[in-house]
C-alpha cells in the first residue's frame, strides 16, 4: 500500500483540481454577478487562511517548533512573491479579477495569455504539494486542506473565466488555461509525497511551511483584492465565515 501512496495523493490532489475547471466553466457560462463573485472569492480566502493556520502552520510548529516553521514561512512568502511579481511585469497581475471591462490599463496588463496560465500555475503548486505533504506526515490526507483548496479553487477559476470573458476570451482558451492547470494538480501533489514521505519531520515541517507561506502571499496579492474590488464593507465579514467554517470542518 505505502507504495502506491503517490497514486493516494495525485487523485486528492486532482479532485481540488477539478473545482478549477467547474469553477471556470460556472464564470464563463453562467450570469452571475460581479458582486456575488467577489463573495465567494472572499469565502474561500478565509477558508483557506483557517487551513493554513490550523492545518498547515500549526502543526509545523507542534512537529519542529517555532526556528523550522519560521524559516519555512518565511522562504515560501518570498519566493512566491519573487516569482508573482516576476509575472505581473510579464503580463498577469490581474489574473483573478472578473471585473476588467471599461479598465484599460488592467486589460493590457491581463493580456499575455502565457503570463497568465503561468500564474494559475503559480498558485497551484504550494496547494497540490501540501496535499501530498499531509500524507507524507501522517498516511492518511488531510480532508480540511483539501476541502479549503477545493472550495478556493471554484471562486479562482470563476472569477478568473468571468474575467478572460469580459476580457473578449473564447470559451477554448478558459478551458485550455483551467484544464492544463488542473492536470498538473496530480502531479504535483504526488512530487509533495514523493519527494518527502521518507524525510525527517523537521524537512517536513519546513516545506509544510513554506507551503503555507507562499498560499497566504497568494491569498493577499490575487484573491484580496478581487473580494475587496466588489463586497468593499463585506469582505472582511465574509472572509470570516470561510474561516470559521473551516475551522468548523476541521474540528468536527
Amino acid at each position: 500500500m505505502n507504495e502506491m501512496m503517490w497514486l493516494y495523493a495525485a487523485g486528492w490532489s486532482g479532485l481540488a483540481g477539478l473545482a478549477l475547471v467547474a469553477g471556470a466553466l460556472i464564470g464563463y457560462l453562467a450570469p452571475l454577478s460581479q458582486r456575488l463573485v467577489a463573495g465567494i472569492m472572499a469565502f474561500g480566502s478565509g477558508a483557506l487562511i483557517s487551513a493554513l493556520s490550523f492545518e498547515l502552520v500549526g502543526k509545523s510548529y507542534e512537529s519542529s517548533g517555532f526556528l523550522a516553521t519560521g524559516i519555512g514561512f518565511f522562504a515560501g512568502a518570498t519566493i512566491y512573491t519573487l516569482a508573482n511579481l516576476a509575472l505581473c511585469q510579464k503580463g498577469a497581475k490581474h489574473r483573478k479579477r472578473s471585473n476588467i471591462s471599461g479598465k484599460l490599463d488592467e486589460i493590457k496588463t491581463s493580456s499575455n495569455s502565457l503570463a497568465i496560465a503561468i500564474g494559475a500555475l503559480l498558485d497551484g503548486i504550494p496547494e497540490s504539494i501540501v496535499i501530498g505533504l499531509s500524507i507524507a506526515q501522517g498516511g492518511v490526507v488531510s480532508l480540511v486542506t483539501v476541502a479549503a483548496v477545493l472550495v478556493s479553487n471554484i471562486p479562482e477559476g470563476l472569477s478568473s473565466a468571468a474575467g478572460m470573458k469580459n476580457g473578449g476570451k473564447k470559451l477554448t482558451y478558459v478551458l485550455l488555461v483551467w484544464g492544463g492547470i488542473a492536470l498538473t494538480t496530480p502531479i504535483f501533489g504526488a512530487l509533495g509525497y514523493l519527494f518527502f514521505s521518507q524525510s525527517s519531520a523537521q524537512t517536513i515541517s519546513i516545506i509544510t511551511a513554506a507551503a503555507a507561506g507562499a498560499i497566504l502571499a497568494m491569498i493577499v496579492d490575487t484573491m484580496i483584492p478581487e473580494a475587496f474590488e466588489e463586497t468593499h464593507n463585506f469582505a472582511g465579514f465574509i472572509t470570516m465565515l470561510g474561516f470559521l467554517s473551516a475551522f468548523f470542518v476541521g474540528e468536527l
